[in-house]
């Protein structure tokens, strides 16, 4: 029986609607002065695909490109105030070395690639051992900008070569020249992209990588066209001084506040007001540039120390100019890529950026999740298999997505079953195209049963690619090299058994080598939890959350609604089956465990057939899982299922399971609703440990615990 679902109320605001590719129309909205509109566009053995993995030709590097946005007509306002073209110093990004692509290669696209590891991913190499003057540095790194009141934008001019480090929101169109943001080049003529550079991880950077103009036009030709696109995009002349900084060689940018039911809705908690902000470092520092232009639009640009970025050690580059040869043709399939390591080593960062600058030159990327804890595009507490189309240009808080398959655990970790794991993992990789390079993202546990699982993630998926990240002088676990995995034993995988001398190899026996890439880590603060606000493994987990349930939120501005003001779905008891993926519970108290509570709305391959109570689960079904809901309530004399979700009733109706798993409710959804008199729903004060399926709010501190604690002697 599949889930019947009806709204208790006919009104249909809160229908979600499915996320749009890239290709579609853009789902972000700009914030208006005065107009608010959309902007236009299960054995053990080895894991299997339906069907085996082709061996592909020279790739064709696509590029996905967008018109220009349409051009707003100009006006005349004489009474109008002009906002003055703002000159501000910034310090120049400092990293760790450069790196070359391996030239053995004599293919023209090889060249080609090489010629992009070189100039891209050297963007800020250190050029010279003498030190610059503070006037050569000032000339070097100067931004101009200008802000038009009318349609509440600002125009950017910048020079090339130069870096605008920064924390906030804002929305990024490139009109003239090319920009790259965490190794994603945006060129003229495509759509805006949102940028999201919050304090909880390190601040984004914009680096202009000037024009390329065609041979025909020369470079008076192309100054006069980028003079053209700075006045079409303000409505009054822009200053002298904005106009004199301009030449064929310069970045002209847009940028816009961004505002959508993310922001709008984590910028209404008082914890999380400064979302966008800086952080306690930054602030100590007073590494904050004051610049009314940037301002305006979202925009805090960093100086000093803090204005480092995305700080690369020359094996990081390395590694990233390997893995883009790859792609580029040197290998006879498409590259499976494992990036493992510790806690805290960048695994996740160095996975943005290696998506970014692969969908430089492919439409998409596959993205195998394998971290419960710490997901990219899902709440935690899932497994699942992404196809990417559109750049990470932020926290991973910043760019939810539904996923084409997704499994849902139900815990941060998987140490309580890993067979369960394991498997989950086998059936999504079953969906894996192969037409695409595909990035698998690993748990930062790395020892013991932890790195067991790394080895049959090596083996089942039949890796390609092994990029370690380490950090310290001494590696955290023993390097998975293919000669380590040779003999290494994982949690369901062996060594290979090797053939005797009168036998011939057997096909599923033979060793396939991985390439082996070690990367150190040598940002600050390699290998260290977050110490800070918003950079906690659980802070981090609650902004998932909020991120998630933030798609209840009207596209539209105006207020924010808390979660028991939105009208919840009714499905009958009998219609779906329910079950807990954590622990044991009794059948007569899993509707007091489930009341108020996180779950998994999955689809079985079997049909739920049921009476008047509830369907029970005895055991934990691995099967697709469409998204998370909350139990907002159960009503025993009519038999129903109050819940709350922003998945689309069309998914809904296949739904014929809720799993509920250790994934809890951000403490601060309970905490802080907002419109309620009087006591608030499911928390209370009188609080009595006789009550079944009720207990205690943990509040998080952020105290360290004495064994923890570093001598300062």
């Amino acid at each position: 029986m599949t889930m019947k679902v009806h709204k208790v109320s006919s009104q249909s605001q809160h229908e979600q609607r499915h996320a749009t590719k890239r290709h579609g129309k853009n789902k972000w909205r700009k914030k208006r002065h005065s107009l608010d509109t959309a902007l236009l566009n299960t054995s053990t053995g080895t894991a299997k695909l339906e069907q085996p993995i082709p061996k592909r030709e020279k790739p064709t590097l696509k590029r996905l490109k967008k018109s220009y946005t349409k051009p707003i007509p100009e006006t005349s306002r004489a009474e109008e105030r002009k906002v003055k073209a703002t000159s501000v110093t910034f310090t120049h990004v400092h990293t760790n070395g450069g790196a070359e692509l391996d030239g053995s290669s004599s293919s023209v696209d090889s060249k080609e690639w090489s010629e992009y590891a070189n100039s891209v991913l050297q963007n800020g190499m250190e050029s010279s051992t003498s030190p610059k003057t503070d006037q050569m540095e000032e000339d070097c790194l100067q931004f101009h900008a200008h802000f038009d009141r009318t349609h509440n934008r600002a125009v950017l001019v910048m020079k090339q070569g130069q870096v605008l480090c920064f924390r906030g929101k804002c929305l990024l169109t490139c009109l003239y020249g090319h920009v790259e943001v965490l190794g994603f080049t945006i060129e003229e003529g495509q759509q805006p992209y949102p940028l999201f550079s919050p304090p909880s991880h390190c601040p984004l950077t914009i680096t202009a990588l000037g024009n390329n103009p065609p041979s025909s036009k020369n470079k008076k030709e192309g100054l006069l066209e980028a003079k053209a696109i700075v006045r079409k995009y303000l409505s009054s002349e822009p200053s002298k001084k904005l106009m004199s900084e301009l030449d064929s060689d310069s970045c002209v940018v847009l940028l816009e506040p961004l505002d959508t039911p993310l922001t709008r809705v984590l910028t209404s908690f008082s914890e999380l007001s400064e979302i966008f902000g800086l952080n306690s470092k930054e602030l100590k520092s007073q590494a904050a540039v004051y610049n009314p232009v940037l301002s305006a639009v979202g925009v805090t640009a960093l100086r000093g120390p803090c204005a480092q970025g995305l700080v690369m050690s020359r094996s990081y580059r390395e590694a990233i100019s390997s893995l883009l040869s790859a792609w580029a043709g040197e290998f006879d399939r498409c590259p499976i890529i494992l990036v493992c390591g510790g806690k805290s080593s960048g695994k996740s960062t160095f996975n943005r950026h290696l998506i970014n600058s692969l969908l430089n030159h492919t439409v998409s990327v596959e993205y195998l999740e394998c971290d419960l804890g710490q997901t990219e595009f899902t709440p935690p507490g899932c497994l699942s298999l992404s196809s990417v189309t559109e750049p990470l240009l932020g926290a991973p808080f910043t760019h939810l997505r539904d996923p084409e398959h997704m499994v849902y655990y139900g815990q941060a970790d998987c140490q309580a079953d890993i067979d369960r794991y394991l498997e989950s993992l086998k059936s999504l990789w079953r969906h894996v195209s192969g037409e695409s390079p595909v990035i698998i993202n690993t748990m930062g546990w790395i020892r013991g049963h932890g790195f067991q699982i790394l080895v049959d993630l090596i083996r089942l998926f039949s890796v390609t690619h092994v990029v370690q990240l380490s950090y310290g002088n001494t590696p955290q676990c023993q390097l998975l090299t293919p000669d380590f995995l040779r003999t290494a034993h994982g949690w369901q995988t062996h060594p290979p058994t090797p053939p005797t001398l009168t036998e011939e190899p057997v096909g599923h026996l033979s060793i396939r080598s991985h390439v082996f890439l070690s990367v150190q880590s040598e940002f600050e603060g390699a290998g260290t939890s977050g110490e800070m606000q918003h950079q906690r493994s659980n802070e981090l987990r609650d902004l998932a959350l909020l991120s998630y349930f933030s798609k209840l939120q009207s596209p539209e501005p105006g207020p924010i609604h808390p979660l028991h003001c939105f009208t919840p779905y009714q499905v009958p008891l009998s219609a779906v089956a329910i079950g807990v993926t954590h622990c044991e519970v009794a059948p007569n108290n899993i509707l007091y465990v489930a009341n108020a509570s996180i779950v998994g709305l999955c689809c079985l391959s079997e049909k739920v057939v049921g009476r008047e109570g509830p369907v029970v689960l005895s055991q934990t079904p691995i099967c697709q899982c469409v998204g998370l809901g909350v139990l907002r309530g159960v009503d025993m004399a009519r038999g129903l299922y109050f819940l709350v979700t922003p998945v689309s009733p069309s998914v809904l109706r296949h739904v014929n399971c809720l799993l509920l798993g250790e994934i809890t409710l951000p403490k601060i959804l309970l905490t802080k609703q907002h419109g309620v008199e009087g006591d608030l729903p499911y928390v209370t004060t009188d609080y009595s440990f006789e009550v079944q399926g009720a207990g205690k709010l943990h509040i998080y501190k952020g105290l360290t615990r004495p064994g923890f604690i570093k001598s300062n002697n």
